[in-house]
């Protein structure tokens, strides 16, 4: 499931060993199967909760079972806790935010995006650092979430297009407002000199947010720091290519190839080096 839904994500994991590796898979998996509950078709607000109850069960060492026998993800999920102490309170946040997409949150500012960003992705530091192990305490937790807020928006400005087909709009009315963007533009998917300003903006947000994350990786201990490090750029080069495609998230997907990600990882050893 990480390797199909999330090569970025993927890419980084491949620099733990074995089991923080099925461990991080097993995380990516739970969070993948709540995502796909709001964005699929026969998901909803039942669904959602039985989810959010089969991973309270499987985090406290009791896998629920079916008559179909135990799902494969919460079996993964309930090994990993018993291996590391990944906190419920981060999944509990994961669940409120994947109900702000059920329910139609409305963006009116950067403060509601802000709280969505780090509801269903900032809070994914809070369970990979436990797994890696780290020091520092609380403020190394903060520097997690910051980095894990950092890539949710870099999948916000990457999916523009596709959020608006599905009903989404996650930029905020504040900024719209701010930069002359309005509803008819992102309906004509129109790449206007308003919309890409407004994406230099957000972009650079992106960015700020990516350096004060990093600046926690030093605190993670043995090769997490090479696979936070790695996955981090990878995700972060989304932005390099959402600039060279014009700022067109309507019709193009800005990614990342497997050669430029491999082409990243001496300056993400070096940046752990210098940590």
């Amino acid at each position: 499931m990480t390797r199909d839904h999330s090569k970025t994500f993927y890419f980084g994991s491949r620099f733990f060993p074995l089991p923080q590796r099925q461990a991080v898979w097993a995380v990516y998996a739970a969070c993948r199967v709540g995502d796909d509950i709001v964005d699929e078709p026969g998901g909803g607000p039942v669904v959602l909760s039985d989810w959010w109850a089969r991973v309270q069960s499987a985090l406290t060492g009791r896998v629920a079972f079916s008559q179909a026998g135990p799902h494969p993800v919460d079996l993964a999920l309930g090994w990993a806790a018993g291996q590391f102490p990944i906190p419920v309170s981060a999944f509990q946040e994961l669940y409120l935010g994947l109900r702000m997409d059920l329910e139609g949150q409305v963006y009116r500012d950067m403060d509601d995006l802000e709280l969505y960003c780090r509801r269903v992705a900032g809070v994914v530091g809070f369970m990979i650092a436990p797994i890696c192990g780290y020091s520092g305490g609380d403020r190394t937790l903060e520097y997690a979430l910051r980095l894990g807020q950092a890539m949710q928006l870099t999948n916000i400005l990457r999916d523009v297009g596709e959020d608006l087909a599905r009903g989404r709009l996650y930029l905020p009315e504040s900024l719209l407002n701010e930069y002359g963007v309005t509803p008819a533009m992102l309906e004509a998917a129109e790449v206007t000199p308003e919309y890409c300003a407004l994406m230099r903006h957000l972009t650079a947000l992106a960015r700020t947010w990516y350096a004060e994350g990093r600046a926690g990786i030093p605190q993670l201990q043995g090769s997490g720091r090479l696979a936070v490090t790695a996955a981090a750029r990878a995700y972060e080069g989304i932005l390099d290519a959402l600039e060279r495609n014009g700022y067109d998230n309507f019709r193009r997907r800005a990614s990342v190839s497997g050669t430029r990600k491999l082409l990243m990882l001496p300056q993400a050893w070096w940046e752990m080096k210098l940590g």
